[in-house]
């Protein structure tokens, strides 16, 4: 393989130990370009950019903006090797998707392992976009739920603070996110939402609205068996039958 072909590699890990021993083990495939490395999810944002790599080993948890968050604002997404040291992101659906997971300390054949499944996707070219979206919409099982969202302008990155959040709006494969200081287009699911934010403070009244529990004021007829959440802002969103059931069970009314 000559020196244009080869796969570019980009290390986002915040422990420069972790660092090492990936460039090391990538130093006997000729195939392999290192283009750089990164101490932070922040960082590996912009080096992601402008090296545009084929494959990147990323950390989860790191300073600035975790692996997940930097998923959530990518437009072009390389393959994807996780690494971590916290076990309770080891589910199923990182294996049956696009990418794969390292638990440290990890051994150099499990590294081996890992690569020859990113560098057959590669060469095969297959389409990961979908499946690395997938995943960053998995709740990792034990973990805590949202308590801020990272959204991109441009070049620009900024987190909403979950407690800020007033409702969310689908917008067909969006999210419209309303809060504190405006609005916010994501591309995500309602489900992911549904599923990650805190329960006891959010809920879910529609198909197409999860409403912040503390922001509702009142919960009015519109029609026959109909209703509409009134919000503090004067907003008025609809209740469908099993929302307002939920909301029964959440808020004496």
């Amino acid at each position: 393989m000559n020196e244009q072909a080869k796969i570019k590699v980009l290390i986002i890990e915040d422990e420069a130990p972790a660092r090492s021993i990936i460039r090391h083990y990538l130093e006997k495939y000729d195939n392999v370009e290192v283009t750089g490395e990164c101490p932070d999810g922040y960082c590996g944002l912009m080096s992601i950019r402008e090296h545009n790599p084929d494959l990147v080993f990323l950390d989860i948890q790191m300073p600035k903006l975790t692996g997940f968050e930097l998923l959530e604002v990518l437009e072009e997404k390389p393959e994807i090797i996780f690494t971590t040291a916290y076990d309770e992101y080891a589910i199923k659906a990182f294996d049956m998707n696009a990418v794969d997971y390292l638990l440290k300390p990890f051994h150099e054949e499990r590294f081996d392992e890992a690569l020859a499944k990113a560098l057959l996707r590669i060469n095969k070219g297959e389409t990961r976009h979908d499946k690395i979206r997938k995943l960053s919409e998995e709740k990792p099982e034990g973990t805590s739920s949202l308590n801020r969202i990272v959204v991109r302008k441009g070049s620009a990155i900024s987190f909403i603070p979950v407690s800020d959040i007033r409702y969310i709006q689908a917008e067909d494969d969006y999210v419209m996110i309303y809060h504190s200081g405006g609005k916010a287009l994501k591309q995500q699911t309602m489900k992911y939402y549904e599923k990650n934010l805190p329960a006891k403070e959010f809920i879910r009244i529609h198909r197409s609205y999860i409403v912040s529990i503390e922001h509702i004021v009142r919960i009015e007829p519109y029609g026959k068996d109909t209703y509409v959440a009134v919000l503090k802002e004067d907003q008025k969103l609809p209740v469908s039958r099993s929302g307002y059931k939920k909301l029964r069970e959440k808020i004496s009314f």
